[in-house]
C-alpha cells in the first residue's frame, strides 16, 4: 500500500507543478458561479429552488466538462511515461506495475475531486452568503451531484488509462481520447434517441431501454442526479425519459462504480502484458 501512496503523491505534485490542480479548480469554479447566479435568476417567479436550478446546471456542466478533464490529465499516463523514459526508471524500484498504475490512478483522481468539490462547493458557498432558502432535500441533492461527478471523473481517468496502456504513443492516445469523449458524451445520446424515434416503441421497451442506458456512464451519471430526486426531476428535462427507465438510484451508483473497475482492471491487465 505503502508503494501506491507514494506513487499517488507523485501524481499529486505533478499536477501542482503542471498547474493542473488550479487551472482546473478555477475553471470548474467560475463556471459553477456563473451557472448558480445565471440559472437561479427566474426563480423567484417560477417557484424553483435556486439550489435545485444550480443541480440541474451543473450536472449538464459536468457531463461535458469533467469527462473531457479527466482524459486530458489520464490519456498519456502511461504511454507518455514510456516515451519520456521515466517508466522504465520508475519500475526499476520494487514495486508491481498494477501499484503504479493505482496510485496514478489515485493521484489523479485526488486531483480531479479536489477540483471538483471546491470549485462546485464555491457555488453553494455563494449561494448560501445570498441568503437562498433551500430545503434538507436540495441540500442533499447538490451534494449527491457533487460525489457523483468525482464518480464520473472516476470512470473517465480510467477509460484514459485504458487508452494509455493500448496506444503506441501520445499523439494516439489524445485522439482516441477525443475520439472516446465524442462518442459518449454527443454521439451515443443523438443515436439513442433517433433510435427511440423510429422505433416508436415498437421493439425498444423499458428493459432494453434501461440496458442501453447502462452502457453509457454519462447516462448513468445523468439519471442518477435529475432523477433521483422528486424536487429535481420536476423541471429537470428528464420526465419523459425516467418514466420508461425503472432504474433505481443505488443501481445507478453500481453503474457507475462497475465503470470505473473494468476499465481500470483491464488497463492493469494491459499494462502488465506491455514491453517498456
Amino acid at each position: 500500500m505503502r508503494n501506491v501512496l507514494v506513487a499517488a503523491a507523485r501524481e499529486v505534485r505533478a499536477g501542482l507543478r503542471n498547474r493542473w490542480v488550479l487551472a482546473t479548480t478555477l475553471l470548474l469554479a467560475a463556471l459553477a458561479l456563473t451557472l448558480s447566479f445565471l440559472g437561479s435568476a427566474p426563480t423567484g417567479t417560477v417557484g424553483v429552488g435556486a439550489l435545485d436550478v444550480v443541480v440541474v446546471s451543473l450536472s449538464s456542466l459536468t457531463i461535458f466538462l469533467v469527462p473531457l478533464i479527466a482524459l486530458l490529465i489520464s490519456h498519456d499516463a502511461i504511454v507518455g511515461e514510456m516515451e519520456r523514459g521515466t517508466m522504465l526508471l520508475l519500475l526499476s524500484y520494487p514495486v508491481a506495475r498494477w501499484q503504479v498504475l493505482l496510485g496514478k490512478f489515485l493521484g489523479h483522481l485526488a486531483i480531479l475531486a479536489f477540483a471538483t468539490v471546491l470549485g462546485y462547493g464555491a457555488a453553494a458557498a455563494a449561494l448560501f452568503a445570498t441568503g437562498a432558502a433551500a430545503p434538507a432535500e436540495s441540500w442533499a441533492a447538490f451534494a449527491a451531484m457533487v460525489g457523483s461527478s468525482v464518480l464520473l471523473g472516476a470512470v473517465f481517468v480510467a477509460l484514459g488509462y485504458l487508452v494509455s496502456a493500448l496506444a503506441r504513443d501520445r499523439g494516439t492516445a489524445a485522439g482516441v481520447s477525443i475520439g472516446l469523449w465524442l462518442l459518449l458524451v454527443l454521439i451515443y445520446d443523438m443515436a439513442l434517441l433517433g433510435l427511440l424515434v423510429l422505433d416508436q416503441g415498437r421493439i425498444i421497451g423499458g428493459g432494453a431501454l434501461d440496458a442501453l442506458l447502462l452502457l453509457n456512464p454519462t447516462d448513468v451519471y445523468r439519471l442518477f442526479n435529475l432523477t433521483g430526486f422528486a424536487n429535481v426531476s420536476l423541471f429537470s428535462g428528464m420526465a419523459g425519459l425516467s418514466a420508461s427507465a425503472t432504474l433505481s438510484p443505488p443501481l445507478l451508483l453500481a453503474a457507475l462504480a462497475a465503470w470505473v473497475l473494468v476499465p481500470l482492471a483491464a488497463a492493469a491487465a494491459a499494462f502488465s502484458r506491455r514491453e517498456l
